[in-house]
């Protein structure tokens, strides 16, 4: 049986430590050639490093596949487009893109501040749309291709300290749906994953608590390598006709996350004043009001 993406090219962002490497370790080991995208910054986005980058595609060849390094900024569109150029040079086509790199900059809001807020949505969100772009018209013209975002559930649900982090991840779930949407006429399909994964993303995140720490210790089982299945099934072509989803994956579980749809209504064939609605709408909608929730009050039991 070929391999699931054999003779597909891949772009990775952020393919050089975490996730991201995972994902393409196992893109390679499926028989696709991966460029490996990634700056080598700091958690923060401080500084660049090449070797990252580097050590991965140097492990991509020795396990026999090939693989090429970029340590171009996404946050620059014509960075995006010189990297699809070097996919271009070397392997003459580009059939999926993962958007994988970010940083963090947690900061209780009231104290966050613009460079916090700018920088975070630079890489994520802005990053994603540039190397999205970057690719649309080569997925238009050879009509298919896969979109693969990573989003979160601090996004998808809440986290405290992380609004700028937040707003960037539901901003790449809006990103893929649209996607989704006016590229289907393309064969071309666009999901997003939030991964649970022991990453130094988390391992930045304070463990004052015994509780604390036993969650921390819980993440550590889930690695990297939990996540790239999923991504890489959802770059196939054998997931085709699923579009605009938001999937997860905590350890060997698989979620489906619905998305947001009216769940009731009130009506006044007479219209509403601010009284009328003082009198009525909170008592009518109490019950399906969405709580101000974290995502480990929605993942309250343990991984399994």
């Amino acid at each position: 049986m070929p391999s699931i993406v054999a003779g597909k090219t891949a772009i990775v962002t952020g393919g050089g430590r975490g996730i991201g490497r995972s994902i393409a370790l196992l893109l390679a080991a499926e028989g696709a050639r991966v460029v490996v995208c990634d700056i080598g910054a700091g958690l923060d986005g401080a500084g660049t490093d090449a070797g990252p980058a580097q050590d991965t595609v140097a492990a991509i060849e020795a396990a026999g596949s090939a693989a090429i390094a970029s340590t171009l900024s996404i946050t620059e569109p014509k960075n995006a487009e010189a990297i699809v150029q070097s996919a271009l040079d070397a392997f003459g086509r580009v059939d999926i893109l993962v958007n994988n790199a970010g940083i963090l900059r947690d900061v209780i809001f009231h104290k966050m501040s613009w460079a916090d807020w700018k920088d975070v949505i630079d890489v994520h969100l802005h990053g994603a749309f540039n190397m999205s772009r970057a690719v649309a018209g080569l997925f238009r013209e050879q009509n298919g291709g896969a979109y693969v975002h990573m989003t979160s559930t601090s996004g998808l649900v809440g986290s405290v300290g992380q609004a700028n982090y937040m707003a960037a991840k539901l901003g790449i779930m809006g990103l893929s749906r649209g996607i989704a949407l006016d590229m289907a006429r393309f064969n071309v399909r666009s999901n997003c994953i939030a991964p649970f994964a022991f990453t130094r993303m988390i391992e930045s995140i304070p463990a004052p608590t015994a509780e604390d720490q036993r969650k921390v210790d819980l993440f550590r089982a889930m690695t990297p390598d939990k996540i790239a299945p999923l991504a890489v099934y959802l770059a196939s072509d054998a997931s085709a006709g699923i579009s605009g989803q938001i999937l997860s994956v905590r350890n060997n579980e698989i979620f489906l996350f619905n998305q947001p749809r009216p769940v009731r209504t009130i009506h006044r064939a007479d219209g509403w004043t601010p009284e009328r609605l003082a009198a009525q709408l909170k008592d009518a909608f109490a019950g399906a009001f969405t709580p101000p929730e974290r995502s480990e009050d929605v993942f309250s039991s343990d991984p399994i």
